[in-house]
């Protein structure tokens, strides 16, 4: 069977052109929606693919109406063909899974992508690399300076406030204190096992 997708991303659109030339493309039921291009929000894009069985095929008008970005095309792509069914665009012909050369096609698209995903990659571990060499701090700005952690960590080794009331004096969460405050008591349960040895 020949499904037919049509979407459009406003009400003020309208899908009779999409759909007349799904129709004339052979579809012999259609799908449409008005929906932005996110992917949570295609509700009839999901419905069409499940009803997707084996030697079936998919049809939209252009590639834009099924997907954003590559990646999302290339996904849905994948979760059509994983359903042993066929996809085609009708103003990019290139785009035919049901022909060996459409095939080919997309193959090299997924292989393009990947390509990009990997120089990206490489170009943020470069960068990630050079900032650390630099000595930039990466990451998000610490909550307290190290003056702050000493004094805190004095304050809980004291153990005469709770971890509220150190938390409010330096505008920070009580997590925040508790965390230094599992240092503090790591350090009291290290220093008494030592004790203990020694004794």
């Amino acid at each position: 069977m020949i499904f037919g997708y049509a979407r459009v991303s406003t009400t003020g659109q309208s899908l009779d052109a999409q759909v007349e030339q799904l129709k004339a493309a052979g579809a012999e039921r259609i799908f449409s929606e008005t929906a932005s291009g996110a992917i949570g929000s295609r509700d009839q894009l999901r419905r069409v693919i499940a009803k997707l069985d084996a030697g079936d095929v998919l049809i939209v008008t252009r590639l834009d109406r099924l997907a954003r970005s590559t990646r999302d095309l290339l996904n849905t792509l994948a979760t059509i063909s994983s359903r042993n069914a066929a996809f085609r665009s009708l103003a990019e012909t290139w785009a035919d899974t049901t022909t060996p050369h459409g095939r080919l096609m997309v193959t090299l698209l997924a292989g393009i992508a990947e390509f990009e995903r990997e120089l990206i990659l490489e170009r943020t571990r470069e960068g990630t690399r050079r900032a650390k060499e630099a000595g930039v701090q990466l990451g998000r700005k610490p909550k307290l300076t190290h003056h702050q952690r000493r004094e805190i960590l004095a304050r809980v080794r004291a153990g005469e406030e709770s971890d509220q009331d150190i938390a409010r004096s330096y505008n920070v969460s009580r997590w925040t204190i508790m965390r230094l405050a599992q240092e503090v008591r790591r350090e009291q349960l290290d220093a008494q096992q030592l004790a203990a040895k020694i004794v």
